[in-house]
């Protein structure tokens, strides 16, 4: 049986089809351009593959983004979300990014980075 992918993976995949298409780019030239192979930039917008920091940082640059806008819920034409579901999911990533940050500054506290 072939489940849904979550909510994060088909905002992304859509933001990143919407830009490549904006700057009319086939798969191949974004990837390139992101510094990704064809097949992963294939995986990623078709909510196979989740993307690092690293990916998310490069198909950002590429096109001309912020790294965060990618992972924005599209809105309509008020400014209002589209997606109540979508919106919760960014929450919790946002807090789960929030959370990983401030335990690596601590962990870098800790270990007397900063005297």
């Amino acid at each position: 049986m072939k489940s849904e992918p979550e909510p994060i993976r088909r905002i992304l995949s859509n933001n990143i089809k919407k830009h490549r298409r904006l700057y009319c780019y086939t798969q191949e030239k974004l990837a390139e351009k992101a510094g990704l192979s064809s097949q992963t930039l294939n995986d990623i917008e078709g909510c196979r593959r989740w993307v690092s920091s690293k990916t998310l940082s490069g198909l950002a640059k590429a096109l001309h983004l912020k790294e965060y806008q990618l992972l924005l819920p599209e809105n309509d034409d008020f400014g209002v979300v589209k997606s109540d579901s979508s919106l919760k999911t960014l929450m919790a990533l946002q807090k789960k990014v929030k959370k990983a940050i401030d335990a690596q500054f601590e962990e870098a506290v800790d270990s007397g980075i900063f005297r």
